[in-house]
């Protein structure tokens, strides 16, 4: 038994390994300028839990195979203190160093603002339906009551838009995102009644919208295509289809998409 139990863990640690090495299940593309230092970042993860992970797999195959029953008279231990502490300590400077090494892209997506010129953008997580606004020409977003949001009637409706606030007059509403490609997007995330997780994987870009808050990030997409946004927080039994589509698009076509929505708000 102790030999096929060093057997079965050997090859589970083999396979395992292999799987992550390969990246045989990774991530799409790497679409924003964020993306490559989120992947550095993964990848230091990997290889830090992947040598703990093996180291514990062999020691846990060599114990199987070392104190099998052989019929032998069984010492009992209190344990080892100094080798408790030690591994202890080294668990805590592993866990500290990463995120340490990890601060510097978190900060600069999360807590360092757009810089000028910026798109901007606010997105809207609701049960179970993702809203994008664009504030339009005058650069304002007009005042929201969420009391009198109504989802089941979608766009500004869903949002609870004050019509009659001025600003109200080119705020653009809208199911799907359009990106300028290579141009940075300053977005304000919210949530109309329960926490969602705006997740678009080719980004790299995640974030919990929560109720009450006003969430400020930035990402500059690098990469023309088409890109599924996902809800990555359970919402409620909707939450299977809370998709999205996000479409990166040249300067060009994006500044036509929003001319042409601009005409279709001022003829409403």
């Amino acid at each position: 038994m102790g030999l096929a139990l060093l057997v079965v863990l050997s090859l589970i640690t083999l396979v395992s390994s292999y799987f992550f090495a390969a990246k045989t299940w990774w991530m799409p593309a790497v679409a924003s300028t964020y993306g490559p230092a989120i992947d550095a970042q993964f990848a230091y993860t990997y290889v830090a839990m992947g040598v703990v992970f093996i180291a514990a797999q062999i020691g846990l195959g060599w114990f199987a195979w070392r104190y099998r029953d052989r019929a032998q008279k069984v010492d009992y231990s209190h344990g080892n203190l100094r080798l408790e502490a030690t591994w202890t300590v080294l668990t805590a400077i592993l866990f500290v160093g990463l995120n340490l090494m990890g601060q510097k892209i978190w900060a600069e997506a999360r807590f360092q603002g757009a810089a000028p010129g910026a798109l901007q953008v606010e997105i809207t997580g609701m049960q179970f339906q993702w809203y994008f606004r664009y504030p339009g020409p005058d650069g304002k977003y007009a005042k929201t009551d969420p009391t009198q949001a109504d989802a089941s009637a979608g766009g500004e409706a869903a949002l609870g838009l004050d019509t009659t606030d001025p600003a109200a007059k080119d705020d653009i509403v809208v199911n799907t995102l359009y990106l300028p490609v290579n141009r940075e997007v300053d977005v304000t995330l919210r949530a109309q009644d329960v926490i969602h997780d705006f997740y678009v994987p080719a980004l790299r870009f995640k974030q919990d919208a929560v109720p009450g808050l006003m969430i400020h990030m930035h990402f500059t997409p690098t990469q023309v295509g088409d890109y599924e946004v996902a809800c990555a927080e359970l919402c409620g039994l909707g939450h299977y289809r809370m998709r999205a589509m996000l479409k990166v698009v040249s300067q060009q076509d994006f500044d036509q998409w929003m001319a042409a929505k601009e005409k279709d708000k001022s003829a409403q």
